[in-house]
């Protein structure tokens, strides 16, 4: 569970290098998918931005911040102590952790998936590169996953048969944004396409800090949203469970992450020069084809 509640010399410290929760929150018109979409009831609205306000705030701390790795750390265990005081009932200090406070009262918000994002940016801290994509896979359990379950149990929807879906959909949204992350992670010291992918298609680290992606990088990145893609299918089941208003929140997930790889194989999988980002117009057509069942269509890199 928690981590001990770390000392107040060390609260005082790392508490200057929190993420202030109004910029972390006003990250979400950049994401993929809407985040707390207008149409939806302003319960389900508000448990979705404290969803996103929350697991945005812990990976900032994992990212974000100039802190040194053992700032970080420490930085986390103030979460994980103001999740105790949570879940104790007591008043949490941190705003991130004091805007679930509602929902995880009245029972909509479960305690697990709140504690994995943690250990994720725990792990972020010692793991810099994955051997194969079952290893990603085990940290998107921990990093991407715990927010689809979530979003499940703020709509009231969580079964173990959508949950499932949910989870593959969610690691597929993640590993979206590794893909079109490739430049930024590393310079972060940070390289999330497996390893014996980068040596099956010819890649070597040298090839990540390029200006432009080679014609190996390019061909693995089609490899890699390829896979993506297949996870992104699980959308679908999942989407046609759901029903009322929040069937079409959902879809936004999964459109999202459609949109966001077919912004990546526009830009012919070079993601060096800066993430590629999905439009309005392909984001709706992506919601359309979602709701009438329609599986993706992957795309190659051209011959061009």
């Amino acid at each position: 569970m928690g981590s001990a509640q770390p000392s107040n010399d060390t609260r005082d410290a790392a508490d200057q290098d929190l993420p202030a929760l109004d910029a972390v929150l006003a990250k979400a018109g950049h994401e993929n998918f809407p985040v707390g979409p207008g149409f939806l009831p302003k319960m389900l609205r508000s448990d979705l931005m404290a969803i996103y306000g929350y697991a945005r705030f812990v990976d900032d701390i994992g990212d974000e911040t100039g802190a040194s790795g053992d700032d970080r750390l420490r930085m986390l265990d103030l979460v994980d102590a103001d999740l105790n005081r949570l879940f104790a009932e007591d008043a949490p200090r941190l705003p991130a952790v004091r805007a679930l406070v509602i929902p995880v009262r009245a029972g909509r918000m479960p305690e697990e998936p709140l504690r994995r994002l943690v250990e994720a940016n725990r792990l972020d801290q010692q793991v810099n590169s994955y051997e194969t994509i079952d290893d990603l896979r085990a940290y998107c359990a921990l990093s991407a996953d715990p927010v689809g379950r979530l979003v499940l149990a703020a709509i009231g929807v969580a079964t173990p048969e959508r949950i499932e879906l949910s989870d593959r959909v969610c690691t597929g949204l993640q590993l979206v944004e590794h893909w079109q992350d490739v430049a930024e992670d590393h310079a972060r010291g940070r390289v999330y396409l497996p390893q014996a992918d980068m040596r099956r298609f010819g890649v070597t680290d040298g090839d990540l800090g390029a200006p432009h992606a080679s014609p190996a990088l390019r061909s693995l990145l089609a490899f890699e949203a390829a896979r993506a893609h297949e996870f992104l299918d699980a959308g679908v089941p999942l989407v046609r469970s759901i029903h009322g208003r929040a069937k079409l929140a959902i879809t936004g997930f999964v459109a999202g992450g459609r949109a966001a790889l077919h912004a990546v194989a526009a830009a012919d999988f070079d993601v060096l020069p800066g993430a590629p980002k999905p439009t309005a117009r392909r984001l709706a057509r992506e919601a359309v084809s979602v709701l009438a069942g329609r599986p993706a269509r992957p795309e190659k890199v051209s011959s061009r």
